[in-house]
């Protein structure tokens, strides 16, 4: 079974998204970090319907890792509640897993 993980994490400005990014890279935590465009959330919060532009971050580390990247991203994040959330990776370039293995 492949150990890879994608690591979902919205922030509400560009230079918070920019900052965890490096964070979880200087420190190891995961291979790469991907930070995309602003995009439209629609979500609900305290029994309201709200919308938020916000900065998505994509997290390449392993499952062994997550746990560390998880804590991180919570000591860094401005959020009451991060959406901090790992996807599997169930297949991918062998080339690239074995990079990104060797990176965290």
């Amino acid at each position: 079974m492949n150990d890879a993980v994608v690591v979902l994490c919205t922030c509400g400005k560009e230079n918070e998204a920019l900052k965890i990014a490096n964070a979880v890279i200087e420190e190891r935590l995961a291979a790469c970090a991907n930070v995309l465009p602003p995009l439209q959330s629609v979500y609900r919060w305290q029994d309201k319907i709200e919308t938020a532009q916000e900065i998505l971050i994509l997290i390449k580390t392993t499952r062994e890792h997550f746990p560390a990247v998880r804590d991180r991203l919570a000591e860094l994040h401005t959020y009451d509640t991060p959406e901090i959330v790992a996807l599997p990776i169930i297949d991918g370039s062998e080339k690239y897993l074995a990079w990104l293995r060797e990176q965290v």
